[in-house]
């Protein structure tokens, strides 16, 4: 690990002089890719110069073990114990710094929720499972783009998929991908009885046109008329796209702008998307072929979580959690939840589980 860490420090102190250099400076593709690399880099550096710090202090207070009077001696012990315990924290914390990062983890995401097991109930949960995560990601200030919307007639939504961007939208996010359960009495329920349904939650990183490459001979574009609420125009133009990639089958529909060339671009951007994902699944599969019972990209297809009304809980079923302020957590507040299964992913890297 030092010897990595060694590395690391050298490769800040160059970034650093090649900051310096007036072409450098000059190149602003050059000076955004080695600043984003010294972001990457200079937190595990810090850290490993404090550790540096903590280990020479450990050196000098066993010189007084040697060399001082009694006095000294027993306050020179009582450090190495204190500082015997911090070290034991920072190489902790540099293992982590140290842990393979997920590349796409600084990427914005399309957030896709889907109403599932459950038919009308199912759709209003995924409705105000779409505004908890609304509320989360305006809690961070970030800005979301509702990209392609079905709803239903008493407020539900079918299907939605929104551009989530924000610095590290996807590092927070991720592992909000999979199943979530709900169990409640259905407003359209007249006997009171408590039903359970599903709403299926994907998380996908933006990818960018160099990352996937889409060649035109491979779309297929048909253009109808959107359906729908819409104002003037919105329903009495031929402005909706389909696209169908046709190597994979894959097919994005977009209406909600009116403008035929603004529903193209974001159904590109959507597809774009779905094949990195597609192709990180490839090769997740490839390296994993021997686990039992994974679909996609894994937890995708179980269920994760589940948010039970009459009990105020909601309980993630991958690392036990549960919390007893359901209200709370559907008006956005995730941070609880999202730090311990972040905590709980990155001790699964940490001991060579993988997440």
């Amino acid at each position: 690990m030092f010897t990595k860490l060694a590395e690391v420090e050298r490769r800040c102190e160059e970034i650093d002089r090649q900051l310096a250099d007036p072409a450098v400076l000059a190149d602003r593709q050059r000076y955004r890719e080695l600043m984003i690399e010294r972001g990457t880099v200079a937190p595990i550096v810090e850290k490993y110069r404090e550790y540096q710090q903590v280990r020479a202090r450990q050196e000098e207070s066993r010189a007084l073990l040697e060399e001082g009077d009694a006095e000294l001696r027993a306050l020179a012990q009582e450090e190495l114990l204190e500082l015997a315990a911090q070290l034991q924290v920072l190489e902790h914390e540099l293992r982590v710094l140290l842990t393979p990062r997920d590349p796409n983890d600084d990427k914005n995401i399309f957030l896709e929720i889907r109403g599932g097991t459950g038919g009308e109930e199912a759709a209003l949960f995924a409705a105000e499972l779409f505004r908890m995560y609304c509320r989360f990601a305006e809690g961070r200030r970030w800005r979301i783009e509702v990209m392609s919307q079905t709803t239903t007639g008493i407020g539900g939504i079918k299907e939605v998929i929104a551009l989530v961007e924000g610095r590290g939208a996807y590092s927070v996010l991720k592992y909000e991908a999979g199943v979530h359960r709900v169990q409640r009495v259905p407003v359209t329920e007249g006997s009171g009885r408590i039903h359970t349904s599903a709403v299926t939650v994907a998380v996908l990183p933006e990818a960018e046109e160099v990352e996937v490459d889409i060649k035109p001979e491979e779309l297929r574009i048909d253009v109808f008329r959107s359906s729908g609420p819409g104002g003037q125009s919105v329903n009495t133009t031929d402005s909706a796209v389909r696209i169908t990639h046709l190597p994979t089958g894959l097919v994005v529909s977009c209406q909600d702008e009116k403008s035929q060339h603004k529903n193209k671009a974001k159904g590109l951007r959507i597809l774009r998307a779905r094949l990195k994902d597609r192709m990180e699944e490839e090769q997740a599969a490839k390296r994993a072929s021997e686990r039992k019972g994974m679909v996609g990209s894994g937890d995708r297809s179980e269920r994760i979580r589940t948010y039970n009304f009459p009990q105020n809980r909601v309980t993630d079923h991958r690392i036990g959690l549960t919390l007893y302020r359901l209200e709370s957590f559907m008006e956005g507040d995730l941070q609880e939840m999202i730090d311990a299964l972040a905590a709980h992913f990155q001790a699964r890297a940490l001991s060579g589980e993988g997440a």
